[in-house]
């Protein structure tokens, strides 16, 4: 299907999700007297204006997996309830403290409770579900975009299981635990510790202040039910090889030990333009299938195919022309029957380490060296913390960076859900992706905290290889950010390469170095010239300016506007030796000044490259987070900083220039 249909189907189906996860609503209401009436958010000190879009019957509707589309599901955001207790804890509660709304964390506005969860507590969340009677023989799947940080799932009682990890996906069958047409109860409990421990946590903390941030505790991404049949196709892989003009898929599934085929078909614009069928568990052969299923009694097995789908002249995926193919994957029996149907999407791009015409080592899209001018996005909001209040803010987000003239965004130490992505890939933005990190490791020593902390974070990188591979626009994995809980550098950017090979790999953005990977990344300053590494500054900037009314209380920059001169000036040591001092606001002379310097370091980045090879420049940042105050825009999203296009202009202009003496240049 087409981009326009992909989107109508999407809403459709986003649409009838809602209007079940209503009836559900209405049912949970009906037997736990939850009342959607009595929800409202709190008041965090900002609130961007898409919080009033938001309704218990109305939040996050969207099905949350864009690659791995199914028409029928059951969204369980919205009303829940919720008690904290001590983290030691093990009987479910018996009581509730009040409702808290899905998918916010506990600590957001949003939640509509806005209260910390401390190390020795444990939160519960508590809701009745409807299971369809349509779903009678299916299994049912219950899905969790992301829970922080451990959670532990029961249903009517029973535990179901557990799983550690703040910012991955994660789901149960649970089929022999519901029935359909029947209701039923699920509870989770989730234990935190925030910057206690070494888990991966990114920018969060008890103690907000500087460069750290409010946390984010419990489900904070969609959670979702899901029936599916008992064959059916439980992932995709997806690695464009434009050399042979192919993509290579890998159709992965659990099939009832039957002779099965997967089929897939590619649509440009409507058209199917590639098709190819495959069987999948090949090496099941019927004397292996007689002693699995006749002598072991198996019922399902894992099984993967592997498929080549050969696109002529293929339309390729680049900023310029974020073109999406669009794809459709069957499981059939042996007869030719649907068993099972996803719908997908992908795009067609090349990524290496090469050199330009001067000799200058470049990051190459497509074949063609390409210079990479964009931001760091930390991914906060004041209202939702680490969850946007809709899609449409997310996608806002998205626009702001193309609006700018930036191709490329730095996703700073937190993983998204996947509709950020799917943004990203839709309006053409190249993402560096910082992995999470915590208390993992001593990077002085490169020892890892312990066995445990080395695994656990070792775990979730690879699980967001794996969630994230399918996306164009991911194109480079950042392992560690400077030296926070870094350990075994070199170890751990070979093996994220050998297991990802069609996408670069930072070992550290900042420092330490240890000359391994595909990128020299500087905090500042421009990277030294290197023969098998392209060189970005991945921090760069850091002015700020305070938009009254849209600005964190107690907000702090580094650098600022002197209105006496109409220069810049230090505001952190200004502010260190007078502590009353506020950062100067937003207004027509201020805001001409910090476009000038940010179209100056743009400016300088580009038009120097050739000279310099340095292929990105990431300021710091797009919007303020908190009381850093650097953005962009404020951090409510409301009030600009900068002229935008302006910024814009500067980089085409600096381009331009750029071209003449290396034509092959793209940005």
């Amino acid at each position: 299907m087409d981009l326009t249909r992909r989107s109508v189907l999407i809403a459709a189906a986003a649409a009838a999700a809602t209007a079940v996860a209503v009836n559900s609503h209405e049912a949970a209401a009906e037997g736990t007297e939850m009342s959607s009436g009595s929800w409202h958010p709190k008041r965090a000190h900002l609130m961007t204006r898409w919080s009033r879009d938001v309704s218990p019957d109305n939040v996050w509707p969207q099905y949350p997996r864009p690659q791995l589309v199914r028409h029928r599901w059951l969204n369980l955001n919205g009303l829940w309830n919720y008690q904290i207790t001590d983290k030691n804890q093990a009987n479910i509660p018996g009581n509730h403290a009040g409702q808290i709304m899905v998918p916010f964390g506990i600590e957001s506005a949003m939640s509509g409770v806005m209260k910390p969860l401390l190390p020795h507590q444990r939160l519960w969340y508590q809701r009745e579900i409807n299971i369809p009677s349509a779903w009678e023989g299916q299994r049912v799947l219950l899905h969790f975009g992301a829970v922080d940080w451990e959670a532990t799932i029961y249903i009517n009682g029973q535990h179901i299981g557990s799983h550690r990890g703040g910012y991955d996906a994660f789901s149960f069958d649970i089929t022999k635990h519901v029935k359909a047409g029947a209701r039923h109860t699920i509870v989770v409990s989730v234990w935190d510790p925030t910057d206690t421990w070494w888990q991966p946590h990114g920018k969060q903390t008890l103690h907000p202040g500087g460069c750290s941030y409010t946390a984010t505790s419990g489900i904070w991404q969609t959670v979702w039910l899901e029936p599916v049949p008992p064959s059916h196709i439980e992932k995709l892989k997806m690695i464009p090889d434009l050399e042979k003009g192919v993509l290579r898929l890998e159709v992965i599934g659990r099939i009832d030990c039957k002779p099965m085929v997967v089929e897939a078909v590619a649509r440009r614009d409507g058209a199917a333009v590639a098709h190819r069928t495959a069987p999948i568990g090949e090496s099941m052969t019927p004397v292996i299938r007689d002693n699995l299923v006749k002598f072991f009694k198996a019922r399902s097995a894992w099984m993967s195919s592997e498929l080549e789908l050969e696109l002529e002249n293929p339309r390729l995926w680049s900023p310029d022309d974020p073109f999406l193919y669009d794809l459709t994957v069957y499981l059939k029996d042996e007869n030719g029957n649907v068993i099972d149907t996803v719908d997908s999407y992908f795009g067609m791009r090349s990524l290496k380490v090469g050199h330009d015409s001067m000799g200058n080592t470049r990051a190459m899209l497509n074949g063609k060296p390409m210079l990479m001018p964009g931001s760091l996005d930390q991914g906060f909001w004041p209202d939702g913390v680490y969850t946007a209040p809709t899609d449409d803010a997310l996608r806002f987000d998205i626009e702001t960076e193309r609006r700018l003239g930036f191709n490329t965004v730095r996703k700073h130490v937190k993983v998204e859900m996947q509709r950020w992505y799917y943004w990203a890939d839709k309006l053409g933005l190249m993402v560096f992706q910082d992995m999470p990190t915590g208390d993992d490791g001593n990077p002085w020593t490169d020892r890892p905290t312990s066995p445990e902390a080395a695994a656990q974070w070792e775990t979730e990188v690879r699980n967001h290889i794996e969630q994230l591979g399918n996306h164009p626009s991911v194109i480079c994995w950042i392992m560690f950010n400077e030296a926070f809980g870094g350990f075994d550098y070199v170890r751990n950017a070979r093996w994220a390469k050998h297991l990802d090979p069609s996408r670069f790999v930072d070992e550290s953005s900042g420092f330490p170095w240890h000359g391994v990977g595909d990128v020299r990344d500087c905090h500042g300053g421009v990277a030294a010239k290197f023969k098998h590494q392209f060189g970005i500054t991945s921090e760069d900037g850091g002015w700020g300016l305070r938009a009254p009314g849209h600005t964190w209380p107690h907000a702090w920059t580094y650098h600022s506007y002197d209105p006496t001169t109409g220069k810049g000036m230090n505001f952190a040591a200004a502010q260190n030796r007078d502590k009353s001092l506020q950062i100067p606001a937003v207004d027509p002379a201020s805001k001409a000044w910090m476009t000038r310097e940010v179209c100056g370091l743009f400016h300088n980045f580009i038009f120097n490259t050739n000279g310099s090879a340095q292929s990105g420049d990431f300021y710091c940042q797009i919007v303020d987070v908190e009381t850093e105050c650097d953005g962009l825009l404020s951090y409510d999203r409301a009030v600009w900083k900068v002229q935008p296009e302006a910024i814009h202009a500067a980089i085409q202009k600096a381009w331009a220039h750029a071209r003449k003496q290396c034509p092959e240049l793209t940005v």
